[in-house]
């Protein structure tokens, strides 16, 4: 997997320097040196500092030249001004990876923009790997680094945890204390000037110390690198992300239905979706779901056995399986006979398990030990209040020896505050998740059987449909020529016949006697609309006629159609009217549209078509290029699929055509970057076929 060359040097350093040391306790260069120190570094230490002659018992370096050759790493923690300059003299002297702690960079705008942009250059020309400007720094326990100027030094783990926020950093460095958990790498990404998120994430997924991957990003750079190296990664290990800044405040409305719905969030919400990244919304989330990752094996399946000595708990989280994507599955009747033999009569041997409010630890580790060996069953969850006869940390200490006998991922839930403090202690050291409440554990659960889903599927095949790019090309070209910005309906049209896209057959008519000539040459019944380059939304006009079965009807809504179209917009040239075969009646309208994202490239939609598509908002998105699993996918997330599926007798629409023609606007949005936005709304699709009833082509303003 790709990622920068001295990336290694970065997180194993042989040798550290630290240019701008401090004698003074408190300051960054001081807090850097001493926890570098006291996480054990046992390699050459550099402290950079012209005035001192020893800081905390290390020999002091005057300046960067008299640094010996090929330092692996420099930590920098000098005013923001000096920093390009000590850049450079680190390159010249061989160094191979610098971190670059210091802030007034990018994030601050006008001249910080220009000094971040010159430390960049000069890494680049001198192969350096550099994290930040502006950040935390970094850590690997396994190497005994730390070189971060936060407070104290965390646990050894196989968590690798990466964030654009060092503040964020510094506050779970603290959280992880309290709840014993340990990471194998933590990073403070800062500004990204060199290595990002797609670095970090092709380095994780080789290093042996780190099981899971957990992040925060507050955006992504270089998109589309990122889809390649996250889709690899995400097979060799989980990868669990938050991105902050879901509204999008302050985006800009777009001009086509495509465009108002296609919004920053759900680019990434299809990047994250595409990529097998789980996307949380909420930091203990995060941690809740790495805490499963870290201890358990993946379930061979989604049935789930709940073990409770509480009914209302036990019925809550019966009610959280059912509504996941998880199963409560019932139990087998050789487990239900052998619960019988060791529970009291009035106990519950359906799942959930109800092994009574009087349970002591050998009835909680009889009752788990029984489901855990049916066959049924792929993963447990043990519910445990503290009762007054139930002894929970001898719970503890019992669920512990009987999980480990098994190899199913069990889970537990202790319910309560210092009544239930010890237990939990003793189920987290023995890598045991353990939650305060249901939920959180039923969606830990979730998440480990959509990943194990994840990884079975396989690598996504795409495809390529035959096109005429010569053709597609002059049109747009003329367009360009003409200085339009949108290429509407009657326009395009030469733009799906190269495509090869079904459509009605469709005329120009200029008069209407050349309307009623046309409706007669393609058949009864037909739909008319008004064809002007500054009209895009017909309906808006009352533009639009259908279901026209005579030559008077025709000549009639020709009249119709144009006049009232001159009447409101008198600033529209009117070319006359569009004549269309109509589509059998009991077809349904779709809209297969795309948006350029500045991130991802093309995000493609998909959804109910028509005049209400903006009210209903009823979409699913991917990022270009699809393939044909997204294409079946992205039909069957909306929430109006069972309509598309039929409904009391009604049949079917064609799936697979549907397929065809999102697969194809996905290869238009890659042919063409001068598109910025397209739609086909609607496209009319019943159970023989679809055909593209309206297009609309934006194009991008710079081009």
């Amino acid at each position: 997997m790709t990622y920068h060359t001295n990336i290694p040097a970065l997180f194993n350093p042989e040798s550290v320097a630290i240019i701008g040391a401090s004698a003074t306790t408190g300051k960054i260069g001081n807090v850097v040196l001493a926890n570098l120190l006291e996480a054990g570094f046992g390699g050459k230490i550099y402290p950079v500092n012209p005035k001192s002659e020893t800081i905390l018992g290390c020999r002091v370096v005057r300046n960067i030249r008299d640094l010996p050759d090929s330092v692996d790493l420099a930590v920098i923690c000098i005013p923001p001004a000096e920093v390009a300059g000590a850049v450079e003299e680190l390159g010249m002297k061989g160094v191979k990876a610098v971190v670059v702690i210091t802030a007034g960079f990018k994030e601050i705008g006008g001249s910080g923009w220009y000094l971040e942009e010159n430390v960049k250059k000069l890494a680049n020309q001198y192969g350096m790997a550099l994290l930040g400007p502006n950040c935390l720094g970094l850590i690997n326990t396994g190497a005994n680094l730390n070189t971060t100027f936060a407070v104290g030094q965390p646990a050894k783990g196989n968590i690798a945890f990466f964030s654009q926020s060092g503040a964020l950093c510094v506050s779970i460095l603290d959280w992880a204390k309290d709840r014993n958990l340990g990471f194998s790498k933590f990073i403070s990404i800062g500004n990204k000037a060199i290595l990002d998120e797609s670095d970090i994430l092709a380095f994780l997924a080789e290093d042996p110390d780190t099981k899971v991957i957990i992040g925060y990003v507050e955006g992504v750079e270089s998109g589309q690198r990122f889809l390649k190296v996250a889709q690899n990664v995400t097979r060799e290990k989980p990868v669990i992300m938050i991105k902050s800044g879901k509204t999008g405040a302050g985006a800009k409305a777009a001009s086509s239905h495509t465009g108002a719905m296609a919004g920053a969030d759900q680019a990434y919400e299809a990047a994250f979706s595409q990529t097998g990244i789980m996307r949380v919304n909420a930091l203990r989330d995060l941690f809740n779901f790495a805490q499963a990752f870290s201890h358990l094996p993946l379930p061979a399946g989604p049935n789930v056995a709940v073990v409770t000595n509480s009914g209302g708990p036990g019925i809550l989280s019966a009610d959280a399986i059912e509504l996941s994507r998880l199963f409560m599955a019932p139990l087998s009747v050789k487990t239900v006979d052998a619960l019988k033999a060791i529970l009291p009569p009035f106990a519950a041997f359906y799942n959930p398990v109800d092994v009574i409010g009087d349970a002591k630890a050998d009835r909680f580790s009889g009752a788990i030990d029984i489901v855990l060996q049916d066959e049924l069953i792929h993963s447990l969850l043990v519910l445990v209040s503290p009762t007054a006869r139930t002894g929970v940390s001898d719970v503890a200490k019992a669920i512990v020896e009987v999980v480990s006998k098994h190899s199913k991922p069990v889970f537990a839930c202790l319910m309560g505050g210092p009544a239930v403090a010890e237990g939990r202690d003793i189920l987290v050291r023995a890598g045991i998740p353990c939650y305060d409440f249901p939920e959180p554990a039923i969606q830990a659960i979730e998440a480990m059987n959509n990943y194990r889903e994840w990884k079975d599927q396989p690598m996504p095949v795409e495809v390529c449909y035959r096109r005429d790019i010569g053709k597609a090309r002059e049109i747009i070209r003329q367009a360009l020529a003409q200085g339009t910005q949108e290429i509407v309906e009657f326009q395009a049209q030469g733009l799906l016949k190269a495509y090869e896209l079904p459509i009605p057959e469709t005329r120009l008519c200029r008069t209407s006697d050349e309307a009623v000539s046309a409706a007669k040459q393609i058949g009864y019944p037909v739909v008319l609309k008004i064809a002007s380059p500054q009209i895009s939304h017909k309906s808006d006009v009352g533009g639009v006629k259908v279901n026209l079965k005579t030559p008077e009807e025709v000549q009639a809504a020709f009249l119709d159609i144009t006049s009232r179209a001159q009447r409101q917009r008198k600033d529209a040239y009117v070319m006359g009217c569009l004549v269309q075969g109509m589509v059998a009646r009991n077809a349904k309208e779709v809209i297969i549209g795309f948006k350029r994202d500045p991130q991802f490239g093309p995000m493609i939609i998909f959804g109910l078509g028509g005049i209400y598509v903006e009210v209903l908002k009823d979409i699913s998105c991917r990022l270009a290029p699809l393939s044909l699993s997204d294409a079946q996918e992205m039909i069957r997330e909306i929430k109006s699929f069972p309509l598309l599926r039929g409904v009391r007798g009604e049949e079917s629409v064609n799936f697979t055509a549907i397929e065809d023609i999102l697969l194809i606007m996905s290869q238009l949005s890659l042919d063409f970057p001068e598109i910025h936005e397209a739609e086909f709304n609607p496209v009319l699709v019943n159970s023989t076929g679809a055909w593209v009833a309206d297009v609309r082509v934006i194009l991008a303003p710079e081009h």
